[in-house]
Formats: structure tokens, C-alpha cells, sequence
């Protein structure tokens, strides 16, 4: 794998605190912001993005309890090309800043009202100032994927040259495809400095993307907890680093028992509940009812599940409906203590499958309802 060649272990910038928080209708408070840094911290990220300081006083009083609380990981600021917007930063005492400058020429011209050589000269105009003001810089150009790819080699050049620390590759509408995500990595992880990889989702490809860049050289990877963000979301974290251990076999130095946790957390501050079918931490990722599912899984869990949910720090369920056999209804019986005969169980499963047929999960009191009648019946 390139980059792991090339600048060491894989990276991790979480923008949940940042891009996570510009998903629509999410405001997170200090304190909301800190237990969520706190938990970033703990599973294992390398870099914080913990907000954006030209964005109010209460963002920069967030940012500054986040960046003073001791935590491990560097917390960085999202900055524009503007020397104010470093002035900021520096006091919300931070100790990087992710400064994005617009790089194709949609972004350049509608946006900008500007044009490319005037982009480069204040990219490294505002990097020079910020490294003479001690900052770790990452440069990172938006819309990239949209850009002239020898413009944005150039802004990249420019920008090292200046000082800047690490490189960022912005697919800011998601517009990637791994292929060619694979071809522009492997290109942009020659320029002598790392760089990483920014995705949206907007295609459903985020993911993909992320871990395409990663294999052709890419040395760190944005992402956010529950793959939260802007319209249809970032690179999610869980996705991306379970990919990487479970499927690639990188070690990713994500404590990655503490992810469900986290996400529970993320999920419950910001008011965003997850997609029953999401990956990873989704309510049925580990949830079982087909009957030939749950046969299997009886053999070798390994039959219907691609890894062990307490690798992520979650459990199997085994749920009962219209698809349940008689070994998943044979299993949650032995959980509550029933023993049942073959012509008992044949009846219960039969009641199950009835009640499934109506539309409806049968709970565990269902469950037991069930039983004590036929039970009861046959004495």
C-alpha cells in the first residue's frame, strides 16, 4: 500500500465538529463539542478539525475549550485565504488549520470572481503568514475534483514551497469514482508532501473513494463519525477504517471497539438518528432473521458476517418474524429458558411465522406468549 510506503501509518482527520456540523439543523454547544472531541480523542484520530473560527463567538469559545483541554490528537481550525481568518484561528489556540482555497475554475470565477493566478498568490501569501505564526498547514483545494488537474498540481507546488505541512484533495460535490481516484492519487502522492483525501457522499461513494485514494498513495483521510455532513453526508469514519482492518488487513491504530459508542454519542448530540441499514453501526448491521441466516450463523458466525460485531463493540441479534426458522426461534427460546418438544417448536414457529405474515416483529413477549400456550396445550 503507497501511502503507508511512503509517509507511515494511515491518518485520521475527523471534520465531525466541522463539515459533521454543517449537516442541516445540527448546532452543537461547548460541552457537546468537548464530549464528542473527548471521544475522538479516545478512539484514535490524528487530527481534530473542532470547527471553523470566523464562524461566530461561540465557535471560537468551542474551539479554544477544545484545543486547551489536553487531548492527544492536534485540533486544527478551518481557514479561508485571509490573514484575518488566521489572526482567529491563532486565538481559539489551535494548533493547525485546514485552509481551503476554491481550485477549479467554476469555484475560481462564479464564486472567487477571481482567477488562477491571483488563487496561488494568496494560497501562499496566507500560508507563509500562518506557518510564521507557528501553524501546522494543511492546504487543501476545493472542488478538486472538478479542477484542472496540472492547475491544481501547480497551487500544490506553490504551496509546498511556501511551507504548507500536508495537502488536501477535496471531491467536494462527490463526484469521484474510485478508478479515477486511484489515478489522481497515485499522481498527487509524488509531489514530496502528504496528502490527503476529502470525499462527500453525494453518490454513495465516499467510502469507495476514500479507500481507493488510500491504496494509490494518500496519507490521511477525512472523515466524520456516522458519515454526517452536507447534503448527503462525508466519508463516514466507521466505514473507512473497517474497510481498511477487516478487508485490507491495515492495522489503523482506531481503537475500534469504541466506535459504536462513539457513534451512539454523535448520533444522540446531534439529533440525527441512523439508517436502520446503515453500515457498521446501523440497528440491523448485526441483526438476523431469515432462517437459513440464522442456520448458519449456529455453524460459523462467519457464514453471514463479515466480521464479529464486538470487534466494533456491538452484539448479534437474533430478531423473530415471517422469515424466522426453527433455529432462530429454537435459539431465543433457549435464552429465556424454554425447552420445547419437535412437534412443540414446529407449533411455535408456525404462530411466528402467522403473526410475521401480519406485518410484525414478534417481540420477546410475543415470543413467550406464544410458548405458554403451546405449551399449555400440549401437556
Amino acid at each position: 500500500m503507497r501511502g503507508i510506503a511512503l509517509f507511515g501509518k494511515i491518518r485520521f482527520l475527523d471534520t465531525t465538529l466541522r463539515d459533521g456540523e454543517q449537516t442541516p439543523g445540527v448546532s452543537l454547544g461547548m460541552d457537546e463539542k468537548l464530549a464528542i472531541a473527548q471521544g475522538l480523542d479516545a478512539l484514535g484520530v490524528d487530527v481534530i478539525e473542532a470547527g471553523s473560527a470566523m464562524t461566530s463567538e461561540g465557535e471560537r469559545l468551542s474551539i479554544k475549550a477544545v484545543a486547551d483541554f489536553g487531548l492527544e490528537a492536534e485540533i486544527c481550525s478551518y481557514v479561508r485565504a485571509l490573514a484575518t481568518d488566521i489572526d482567529v484561528a491563532l486565538g481559539c489556540d489551535v494548533d493547525s488549520v485546514h485552509l481551503v482555497v476554491p481550485v477549479s475554475d467554476l469555484h475560481i470565477q462564479c464564486k472567487l470572481k477571481s482567477d488562477r493566478k491571483s488563487v496561488i498568490n494568496k494560497a501562499v501569501e496566507v500560508t507563509e503568514y500562518a506557518k510564521d505564526h507557528g501553524l501546522i498547514v494543511e492546504l487543501s483545494g476545493e472542488d478538486a475534483s472538478r479542477a484542472d488537474q496540472d492547475y491544481l498540481v501547480s497551487l500544490y507546488k506553490a504551496g509546498i514551497e511556501a511551507g504548507a505541512d500536508r495537502l488536501a484533495f477535496c471531491d467536494t460535490v462527490g463526484v469521484l469514482v474510485p478508478e479515477v481516484t486511484a489515478d489522481i492519487f497515485s499522481r498527487l502522492s509524488q509531489l514530496g508532501a502528504p496528502i490527503s483525501v476529502h470525499c462527500h457522499n453525494d453518490f454513495g461513494m465516499a467510502t469507495a473513494n476514500t479507500v481507493a485514494a488510500l491504496r494509490a498513495g494518500a496519507a490521511q483521510a477525512h472523515v466524520t463519525v456516522n458519515g454526517i455532513g452536507e447534503r448527503a453526508g462525508n466519508a463516514s469514519l466507521e466505514e473507512v477504517v473497517m474497510a481498511l482492518e477487516s478487508i485490507y488487513k491495515i492495522n489503523t491504530g482506531i481503537k475500534c471497539q469504541d466506535i459504536y459508542q462513539l457513534s451512539r454519542l454523535v448520533s444522540r448530540m446531534t439529533g440525527l438518528p441512523m439508517a436502520p441499514n446503515k453500515a457498521i453501526v446501523g440497528e440491523n448491521a448485526f441483526t438476523h432473521e431469515a432462517g437459513i441466516h440464522v442456520h448458519g450463523l449456529l455453524a460459523d458466525t462467519k457464514t453471514y458476517e463479515p466480521m464479529h460485531p464486538e470487534t466494533v463493540g456491538r452484539k448479534r441479534r437474533i430478531v423473530l418474524g415471517k422469515h424466522a426458522g426453527r433455529a432462530s426461534v429454537e435459539l431465543a427460546l433457549r435464552e429465556f429458558g424454554i425447552l420445547a418438544s419437535e412437534q412443540q417448536l414446529a407449533q411455535i414457529v408456525v404462530r411466528v411465522k402467522e403473526l410475521g405474515d401480519k406485518g410484525k416483529r414478534v417481540s420477546d413477549a410475543d415470543l413467550q406468549t406464544i410458548a405458554d400456550i403451546v405449551l399449555s396445550i400440549q401437556m
